[in-house]
C-alpha cells in the first residue's frame, strides 16, 4: 500500500513542476526583500529587532538569518530560522536544536527521533517550550503518565513551523518556569511571505533495521489578497523502526551483595553452593561469591511502527497599524510497539527450600557448574544449573492528540506606541495501554557466553525452547494511562518608545500575563482481573497457542542467541486479552491517578536603553518579574482503618520576584561582548508532588512516593560570552555561564521491605506471588523519594564557530561549516559515596557535547554532512550509590547525519537524507567505582540496542 501511495504520487509531482512551465517560472521569481516587523502578534522580545535582510538562498540562508538575530539581540539568544516557508533544515524540531551550544537532545527509545532537550546540563522539566509566545506541554510514547514538564518535540513536523527561538538568558517578558531556558516555537503566517505560494513534497524513509519503506508527504498553501490572508498546511509521515540487543535489565550485582541483609546493590541473589552439584571450577568461593551477574540476562527486540499527522493555519489581517491573526495548530502521533524479550532471570534467586520444585520460588538459587570469572570480575561465562528462562511479549498502543488555537493582535496606536495582545488555548491528550504476557521454563541447566561483540550473547541450553509443553508459570498484565494538559493565556503588552539625554534612547515593555494550566493523570490497572481469565485456561489452553516463529520480523539476534522460542503474537494477545476491555474505569487505580492546577498571575516591566560609551554602541534590557502561583491539587490518600484511597485536596500558594538584565556591547564593529544576570524558577514534577507510593512496574521491586510539600526550584544566573562577527555569515564565540541552585528536587533511595509500604500483593506481579498470590513481606523493595536540596553550582563554558567559505576559488566557494562544544563541570543533585567512604566525581549531564556541520551549496547542488555527539552521564534512576559501588552510566554516543539536495527546476528538488549513518549503538554501563574491576564499558552493559540508519529519498517542490 505505501508503495502503492508513493508511486502514485511521484509522477504527480514531477507533473505538477513540470507541467505548467508559465506557473512555475511565476511562482519561482525572488520575492522583493522584505523586513520582518519588530512586533508581530505573538511578538519575540523586544530586544530582537528586524533582521537584516539577506540575498542567499537554502541552508546558507538559514544561517545567516539565525545569525542576525543573535547578533541585534541584547541577551544570549540563538535562533533556528526555515530555509523558506514551509522548508525547515532538518525533520525534526529538536534534532535542529541540537546545533545550538548548550543544548543536548534525548531520542526517543522506541523510534530513535530527536523528543525531548536538556540545556546546560539541567533535565528537560527545566526547559519552557511556547508556542507562538503561549506555554504549551505535550507528552508522547514512554513519557505519558509522567507527569513531567517537558516538552515532546516528536509530536510534530518540522514543517510546520517557521522560526524556532532560544533563549538561555532570562528576560522579565519571558514566562518563568525555565531554569534552563525558554524555546519558542513560531508558526508561519501568510504576511511572512505576502503572495501566494504552494509547497509540497513527497518522500519515501527506509529503514535498515526494520527493512520497511514508508511514506513522507507534505503540502503548504499561503495566499493575500490585500489586506487579508490565509495560510494552510498539512502533513503526514510514517515510519517502522526495529531494535535490538542485550538487557540485564537495571543492574549487576553479587551473590555476596544481593544475600546481605539489607540488600546491597539493585537487586537480591544468592548463588547456590550447597548443591551436590556445586562447583567452583577452581575459583575461590570468596572470588565467585564477589563476581558480578546481571539482573536479567536476556535478548530484547522491538518494532514501533509511527504514524503523524499535522496541520498548521493562519487568518490574517493588517491595514495601517493594524495587524490580526487567528492560528492554529493541530498534530496527531500514534504509535504501536510489539515487544519480545528471551532470557535467564537472575534477580531474586536463592534457595531456602529443596523441597519446592526446581527453578520455582523457593527453590530458584543458581547453581555455579562451570563458571569463568572474566578480568573484570564478571560472571558472564560459563554452566548454572537451576536456572529459569523467561519469554514474554509487550503489545502497546499510544496516541497523543495536540491542538491549539490563538487570537493575536497588534495595534500601533502611534509611532512608537504599540498594543499587542494574545488569547490563547492548547490542549494535549495522550492515552496509551499494553499488556504483557510471559511463560517460564524452571529449572535447567544452562551455559552463556558473553562473547566479544556483549550487544548479542549467546545462551544454550539441552532444552528445546520451541516446544509448549515446556512453559509453565503463565503470567500476565496490563494498564491503560491518559495524561492531559489544558492551558489558557491571556496577555497584553505595551510597548513604548522614549527619547533619554545624552542621545539615547529606550523601550518601554510592560504586561500583564494571566496562565491557567491542568494536569490530569489517569491510571488503571485490570491486571487482577485479566490474571483470572489466565488461569482459567490453564497451563494447556496457553500451550496451545504458543507459537515458535518470533511475532517481529527482521530481527538481528547475532550467532549465539536461539532464533525461535515459545512466544505469543499480537493477534492471539489482544484477541483473549483485550486491553481494553479490562482497563475499564472500574479498573481505575487511585493511588496513580491525580488532577493539578496551576493558576500563574504574573505582571512584568522592562526597558531597552541604547546610547553610545566611548564612542560605542551599548545596549542594556533590565526589568523585573512578578509572579503568583496558585496550586490546587485532587488526589487520592489512603485513609481508615482499611486503608482505602479517598479523594483527597490540596492547594499552595506562592510568590516570586524574577530580575532580569542584560548588556550587549560594541567592542568594535564585528566584536560584542554581552553579559547577564537574572533570577529564574522551575516548579517541580507533578509527578512527584500529587501521586502517593506506587510501584510503577509490577515486575521490579521498586516503589516511589511523591512529596506535595516540595517547594519551587530557585536559580540565580550568570553568562557572559564575547562574539566576533569577522566576516558576513561568520562568527567565532565563546561563552561562559553559572547557576547557583537552591531547592533543586533532588531523588534518594532506600532499602525497605514489601510490608513496610502498605501496598496489596496485587500491586506487585505473579513472579513476586506464591500460589496463594501473596508476597512475603520482607522482600527487599527500593523505594524512591523526593526532596528540595540545599544549594548546588552548575558552571561551563560554550564555544561557536559558522563561516561561509565564500573567499575560496570555484568549486569550492560554495562550502561552509558551523560547529559547537558545550563544557559543564560534573554536576550531580547528591553526592557519589563509595562503601569506602570515597566521593567520585559523577555528573548527571553529560560532561561535554559537540556539534559539527560542514555543508556544500553552488548551483543546483546542496549537501550537508552533521555530526552531533554527547559524552557519557549519570543514570537518572541511580544517582547515588545503592551500596553495590557501581556507577550506572548512559554511554557517550555520537549521530552522523547527511542531506544531498538537487534541483532539477527552480521549483523542483530531488532530495535525499541519511539519518544514524554509522548506526550508532545506544547502551548504559555499570563502572566499579573502587577502580578494581574496570569501567564497565564494554563489559558490564545493559540496553544496548541499535536503532539502524534510515534513508529518506524524495522530492520537494514549489508551484
Amino acid at each position: 500500500m505505501n508503495k502503492k501511495l508513493l508511486a502514485t504520487l511521484l509522477p504527480v509531482a514531477l507533473a505538477a513542476a513540470y507541467g505548467n512551465q508559465a506557473l512555475a517560472q511565476d511562482a519561482s521569481a525572488p520575492a522583493a526583500p522584505t523586513t520582518v516587523p519588530t512586533a508581530e502578534p505573538a511578538p519575540p522580545p523586544a530586544d530582537a529587532p528586524a533582521a537584516t535582510t539577506v540575498v542567499v538562498t537554502g541552508f546558507r540562508s538559514s544561517l545567516q538569518k539565525a545569525l542576525n538575530l543573535k547578533q541585534q539581540a541584547i541577551g544570549v539568544r540563538d535562533s533556528i530560522v526555515a530555509e523558506d516557508i514551509g522548508k525547515f533544515p532538518e525533520a525534526n524540531v529538536a534534532e535542529s536544536l541540537q546545533r545550538v551550544p548548550g543544548v543536548i537532545l534525548n531520542r526517543d527509545e522506541s523510534s530513535a527521533e530527536g523528543q525531548r532537550i536538556s540545556i546546560r546540563g539541567l533535565p528537560t522539566e527545566y526547559t519552557v517550550t511556547t508556542l507562538n509566545g503561549a506555554p504549551v506541554n505535550t507528552t508522547s510514547t514512554s513519557t505519558i503518565g509522567s507527569a513531567a514538564r517537558g516538552f515532546n518535540y516528536d509530536v510534530f513536523a518540522s514543517e510546520l513551523f517557521g522560526r524556532v527561538d532560544f533563549y538561555k538568558s532570562p528576560l522579565a517578558e519571558l514566562p518563568e518556569g525555565g531554569m534552563g531556558g525558554v524555546v519558542d516555537l513560531q508558526t508561519p503566517r501568510p504576511f511572512d511571505n505576502p503572495k501566494r505560494t504552494v509547497r509540497y513534497g513527497v518522500s519515501a524513509a527506509y529503514n535498515t533495521m526494520s527493512e520497511k519503506t514508508d511514506p513522507n508527504l507534505f503540502a503548504l498553501y499561503s495566499n493575500t489578497w490585500g489586506n487579508w490572508g490565509f495560510l494552510a498546511g498539512a502533513s503526514h509521515s510514517k515510519a517502522v523502526n526495529n531494535r535490538s540487543g542485550f538487557e540485564a535489565t537495571g543492574g549487576y550485582n553479587s551473590s555476596r551483595r544481593g544475600s546481605a541483609s539489607p540488600v546491597l546493590g539493585n537487586f537480591a541473589l544468592q548463588l547456590d553452593y550447597d548443591d551436590p552439584r556445586a562447583n567452583l571450577s577452581g575459583y575461590t568461593r570468596d572470588q565467585v561469591d564477589n563476581a558480578l551477574l546481571p539482573r536479567i540476562y536476556r535478548f530484547y527486540g522491538s518494532q514501533n511502527r509511527r504514524t503523524r499527522d499535522g496541520l498548521v493555519t493562519s487568518l490574517q489581517y493588517k491595514e495601517g497599524g493594524l495587524n490580526i491573526s487567528l492560528d492554529g495548530l493541530a498534530s496527531q502521533l500514534k504509535n504501536s510497539r510489539d515487544e519480545l524479550y528471551y532470557g535467564i532471570l537472575i534477580r531474586n534467586s536463592k534457595t531456602t527450600n529443596r523441597d519446592a520444585p526446581a527453578g520455582q520460588s523457593g527453590h530458584n538459587g543458581l547453581v555455579p557448574l562451570d563458571v569463568h570469572i572474566d578480568p573484570a570480575s564478571n560472571l558472564l561465562t560459563g554452566t548454572f544449573g537451576n536456572t529459569s528462562y523467561s519469554s514474554g511479549v509487550t503489545y502497546g498502543e499510544d496516541k497523543t492528540k495536540f491542538g491549539y488555537l490563538a487570537l493575536n493582535g497588534r495595534w500601533e496606536v502611534k509611532k512608537g506606541t504599540v498594543l499587542t495582545g494574545q488569547l490563547s488555548a492548547n490542549n494535549s491528550d495522550a492515552k496509551s495501554y499494553q499488556d504483557t504476557l510471559s511463560g517460564q521454563i524452571f529449572g535447567v541447566d544452562s551455559t552463556i557466553d558473553y562473547g566479544s561483540d556483549h550487544v548479542y550473547p549467546s545462551m544454550s541450553s539441552n532444552v528445546d525452547y520451541t516446544n509448549p509443553a515446556n512453559f509453565t508459570g503463565f503470567d500476565i498484565n496490563t494498564g491503560w494511562t491518559r495524561e492531559t494538559d489544558k492551558g489558557r493565556q491571556a496577555r497584553l503588552v505595551l510597548d513604548q518608545d522614549y527619547d533619554l539625554w545624552g542621545g539615547w534612547t529606550g523601550h518601554f515593555k510592560g504586561g500583564l500575563v494571566y496562565v491557567d494550566t491542568t494536569k490530569t493523570i489517569e491510571k488503571r490497572n485490570g491486571t487482577t482481573a485479566m490474571v483470572a481469565k489466565l488461569k482459567s485456561f490453564g497451563d494447556a489452553g496457553l500451550r496451545s497457542n504458543m507459537v515458535s516463529a518470533l511475532p517481529i520480523s527482521n530481527l538481528d539476534m547475532g550467532d549465539g542467541w536461539p532464533h525461535q522460542f515459545g512466544t505469543f503474537t499480537r493477534s492471539y494477545t489482544y484477541s483473549t486479552y483485550d486491553p481494553l476491555a479490562y482497563n475499564t474505569p472500574a479498573a481505575f487505580t487511585p493511588a496513580q491517578s491525580f488532577g493539578a492546577e496551576e493558576k500563574v498571575t504574573t505582571g512584568f516591566v522592562q526597558s531597552d536603553f541604547k546610547g553610545e560609551v566611548l564612542s560605542r554602541e551599548l545596549r542594556i534590557n533590565a526589568g523585573v518579574r512578578w509572579a503568583q502561583t496558585k496550586l490546587g491539587i485532587d488526589n487520592y490518600k489512603k485513609s481508615g482503618t482499611g486503608g482505602a484511597y479517598l479523594p483527597n485536596q490540596e492547594h499552595g500558594k506562592y510568590t516570586n520576584v524574577l530580575p532580569a538584565v542584560s548588556a550587549a556591547y560594541d567592542l568594535t564593529e564585528d566584536l560584542i561582548w554581552r553579559a547577564s544576570y537574572g533570577k529564574t524558577i522551575s516548579r517541580a514534577s507533578l509527578s512527584i508532588i500529587a501521586a502517593q507510593t506506587v510501584i510503577p512496574n509490577p515486575f521490579d521491586n521498586t516503589a516511589t512516593a511523591g512529596n506535595p510539600n516540595l517547594k519551587p526550584q530557585q536559580s540565580k544566573n550568570l553568562d557572559t560570552s564575547l562574539e566576533w562577527y569577522f566576516k558576513p555569515g561568520s562568527l567565532l564565540s565563546a561563552a561562559y555561564f553559572k547557576k547557583e541552585l537552591t531547592d533543586a528536587t533532588v531523588s534518594s533511595t532506600t532499602q525497605t521491605t514489601f510490608g513496610a509500604l502498605g501496598l496489596p500483593d496485587t500491586a506487585l506481579g505473579a513472579i513476586f506471588q506464591d500460589k496463594n498470590g501473596h508476597v512475603d513481606p520482607n522482600l527487599p523493595m527500593t523505594l524512591r523519594t523526593y526532596g528540595n536540596a540545599g544549594q548546588q553550582t552548575l558552571k561551563g563554558y560554550e564555544l561557536a564557530y559558522q563561516q561561509d567559505f565564500n573567499f575560496l576559488p570555484d568549486p569550492f566557494k560554495g562550502l561552509g561549516a558551523l560547529a559547537s562544544y558545550t563544557h559543564i563541570d560534573p554536576f550531580n543533585s547528591q553526592k557519589w559515596i563509595t562503601n569506602a567512604g570515597k566521593e567520585i566525581e559523577v555528573n548527571s549531564v553529560p560532561k561535554y557535547a559537540y556539534s559539527f556541520t560542514t555543508y556544500y551549496e553552488r548551483g543546483p547542488l546542496a549537501m550537508r554532512l552533521s555530526y552531533n555527539y554527547k559524552g557519557r552521564s549519570l543514570h537518572g534512576d541511580n544517582p547515588k550509590n545503592n551500596g553495590d559501588d557501581l556507577i550506572r552510566w548512559r554511554a557517550a554516543r555520537g549521530y552522523l547525519d547527511g542531506t544531498i539536495s538537487y534541483k532539477l527546476t527552480e521549483n523542483l528538488e530531488l532530495r535525499l537524507d541519511a539519518l544514524n549513518l554509522t548506526n550508532t549503538l545506544s547502551y548504559d554501563y555499570f563502572e566499579d567505582a573502587t577502580g578494581q574491576y574496570g569501567d564497565g564499558h564494554r563489559t558490564r552493559m545493559d540496553y544496548a540496542k541499535y536503532d539502524g540508519r534510515t534513508i529518506k529519498f524524495g522530492l520537494r517542490g514549489k508551484l
